[in-house]
This record gives C-alpha cells, structure tokens and sequence, in this order.
C-alpha cells in the first residue's frame, strides 16, 4: 500500500471508531418500547394533571424574573460543577448557572409532583437525569470559566491534551470519557499484592489462598465469592485498603475465588454451571484447611451465586456453609431501584437475546449503564477533566479496579434475568438450582448483611 493509501485507512478507522463510539454510548437498557410506553405514560399525566405544570411553570417563571433582577436565593456555588468563582461573581455567568439549575429543580419538582407509578417515575428521573446532566453550561468550553482560565493559562495547550484525550478515547474507551489513569496499578504489584497462591482449578475458577501472617489462625475459613462481572480483587486493593489483607492479619484464613472471564465459547455456562463449580471449591477449601464447615462472603451477582448456593445446601440437607454475609447483594427485585425499573419480560427478552447472540455480555456494556445511572460523577465530570481542562484523569485504585470488566456467560446472564424478572428469590420453588428448588427460608445459618446509603445498584 502506498502512503496514501495507509492515511486513508487510518482516518477511515478514526471515522469508524467515532460512529460507533456515538451510537455505543447510548444507554445500554434504555429499551426502546418501554421507554415509549413510560413517555406515554408521562405525556398523559402532564395532560391529565395539568396543575401540577402550571405550578412548576409558575414558580420556574418567578423564579427566573428574580434571577433577572439579582434577587434569587438560587446559589451556583452549592453545586461542585459551579464551584468556580466566576460564576459566583461574574453577572453573566451567575444567571447562566442559576438559570440551568432553577430549571433544572423545577423538572424534578414537576416528576415529583405528579402521580405516577413508581416505575414510570424512576425511569422518567433516569432519562430526564440524562438530559438535564448533559445541557449543564458546564459541559462546554464556553460555559466553563474554569477551562477558559486554564486554556489562556497554558496558551492552549489544555485544548490541544483536551483534544488528544477525546481521540484516544473515541478510538480506546467506545467514546466515553476515561474515569482513571490506570497506569500506575498494576495487579500484583501495586494492588492485589496480598501474597497467596492458587490451590485449586476447574474450568470455571480458581482458589486461591492466601498466606497467613499471625501464628494462629481460626479453624474455621473465611470463603469469597466475588461477582462475577468484576475481577476478583475488589476485595484486595491497595496495601491498607484491602479486606482480604485485614482479615489475613487478624488471624482469618481465607480463601477467595477468581472467575474466569467467560468467552463465547462459554455461552452455555448457566448459574448450575457456577454453582456446581463452587462446590467444588469449598470442598476444596475445607480439605485444605480441615474444617468441616465455612465462613461464605458474597459480594453482588457473588452473592446472588451464593443464595443459589445456599438454598440448594438447604435442600439438600448439606451444613458446610456456618454462616453468610452479603455485601451490597439484591435479592429482592420488588424494591424500588433506579436498575431495577429496567427489569422487564421485553428487556430482558431484548438483552438477554444480545448476550445470547454474541454468547456473553460484555463488561464494557454493563459498564456504560452504570455510568449513565450516574451521569454528573461517572461521565461530565471526567468530560470537564479531560477535555474541556485537558488533564489527565485521576489515578484511584477503585476506578481501575472498576475498568478492568470482565464478561458474564450468556447462560449466566439469562438465569440472572428470569430471576431479577420474575423475583424468583422471593417466592419459594421459583429458582431451581441443580434440579432442586430452593426457599430462602430454608437458610438457617447466620447472615450478615451490608449495604450502602449512596449506591445506586442495591438500595439501602
């Protein structure tokens, strides 16, 4: 090929990679009937609830007359996208901001406002949270002092790094902005450091174990299930930041799995798949330690894994597991979510059929969603970091960790649909693990269980 030619299929491979970074950065979930239907729904309570818009219209049109005249209690600085001085100070830039956010309040008053049902309302929150993220007068150059300052600072050159990042993204990251400077953590060295070795395999896993560091250790072994669409080592971050080094210097011994991260050739791999290769790896564990029973850590979908687990033990009169505690784990479907409200026969007949079709569902996907739950931390802030400022972005072990995705085996993925869709956990004989069919209130062990005020994926 000539030089021509090569720059040709470069700038080619640049348009291609932009078209699919544009239309890969929808939302993943954001089904495109339910999210029709739940339109509808909202256009016919705005019809038929017409005071509760002529209320926020009301009170959004006072509000903006105050902010013409200065008088607004509306403060821009209480919001960290407005922390600059600018817009505190400057006229021009304090109605600008106080403009966006009484509108912006004024939209989630009128959601709040009406009587909707609960998943309408949480799917209209999500999708206006989009929206209303993405017009912030932050997001771009000119509403942003702050990278105006930094563009006559540095004489362009934020602008110029801004732009390098955006296409090194566009061609690397499917388009969103990257959240992490990852090159600093390094697995083994800097983060999953605590020293073990693997003591067990099958086609699913790997155990490991981890080296004890007191002279005595409890007999009986602290177990881990992960989730399986995350790399282990969530549990074994930085040095003083890890659990599973805590719990080693405090005379636990433990003991963890590692998924493998599924391919297409392991599209039939189904929860029976997983749960099968797990109790293989506690007998393991127990054969090792000479314990006749186990301490279980189940840590999300690792904890959806480890219900299935337990109730087929249950059923089978099996008393290996002494106790179990859950980190930010659902089992209840039924509650209120901002996930949960896209749970539903269609999308989980569109998704599911996606998974089934490539034979996994990708990390990256699942990783997008996520990000889009939380659009004003997981996205525009990394936008305004990287390209508006033109500075790298931050180096935190969690959000490497977070990067570093891994793919869920269609079966998996499937049996973890029909159980979200159904609320198969809830109702007794629903889910059948191994031809047996488990009742959760057949558990009798002890649990503990652990979630968090702000997540966004298991409500507290």
């Amino acid at each position: 090929a000539t030089e021509t030619d090569k720059v040709r299929e470069a700038d080619l491979e640049i348009l291609e990679a932009t078209i699919e970074a544009l239309t890969s950065a929808v939302p993943v979930g954001m089904n495109p009937t339910k999210t029709a239907a739940s339109a509808g729904k909202l256009g016919k309570a705005l019809l038929t609830q017409p005071r509760a818009l002529a209320r926020q219209t009301l009170g959004l049109s006072g509000e903006l007359v105050k902010i013409a005249a200065g008088t607004t209690d509306v403060d821009p600085s209480a919001d960290r996208r407005f922390a600059d001085e600018t817009y505190s100070k400057n006229p021009i830039y304090r109605r600008i901001a106080q403009t966006y956010l009484a509108g912006d309040r004024s939209i989630g008053d009128l959601l709040d406002d009406l009587d909707l049902d609960e998943k309408t309302r949480l799917r209209a929150e999500f999708a206006s949270n989009i929206a209303r993220s993405s017009l912030s007068p932050s997001n771009n150059l000119l509403g942003n002092p702050a990278a105006l300052k930094e563009a006559r600072k540095t004489r362009g050159k934020s602008l110029i790094a801004g732009v390098r990042h955006a296409a090194h993204d566009i061609r690397h990251n499917g388009g969103m902005p990257s959240m992490v400077d990852s090159r600093p953590f390094v697995a083994g060295e800097t983060i999953a450091c605590t020293p073990g070795s693997v003591v067990f395999s099958n086609p699913i896993l790997e155990l490991i174990q981890y080296t004890p560091t007191t002279a005595k250790v409890s007999e009986r072994p602290v177990f881990v299930m992960p989730p399986q669409i995350n790399k282990y080592y969530i549990l074994d971050l930085a040095p003083e930041r890890s659990l599973i080094e805590h719990l080693v210097n405090n005379g636990q011994q433990v003991f963890c799995v590692s998924w493998r991260n599924a391919q297409p050739e392991h599209r039939d791999w189904d929860l029976d798949t997983y749960v099968t290769a797990v109790l293989e790896a506690t007998e393991a564990a127990m054969a090792i330690s000479k314990s006749s029973d186990l301490n279980l850590l189940g840590v999300c979908a690792g904890g959806i894994t480890a219900t299935a687990m337990l109730g087929y033990l249950a059923a089978t009169n099996d008393t290996r597991i002494h106790s179990a505690s859950f980190l930010v784990t659902v089992l209840d479907w039924e509650i209120p979510s901002t996930v949960g409200t896209f749970v539903s026969p269609a999308l989980a007949q569109t998704v599911g059929g996606l998974s089934k079709r490539k034979g996994v569902l990708s990390g990256d996907d699942l990783g997008k969603l996520f990000a889009w739950l939380r659009p004003n931390d997981l996205i525009w802030n990394y936008w305004v970091n990287n390209y508006l400022m033109g500075k790298n972005p931050p180096e935190f072990d969690v959000l490497a960790w977070n990067t570093d995705s891994t793919n869920l085996p269609a079966g998996l993925h499937n049996d973890f649909l029909s159980i979200a869709v159904s609320n198969g956990m809830a109702h007794a004989g629903d889910v059948v693990v191994l031809d047996h069919p488990i009742d959760l209130k057949a558990i009798t062990c002890d649990t503990y269980l652990v979630g968090a005020e702000t997540d966004h994926i298991t409500p507290w």
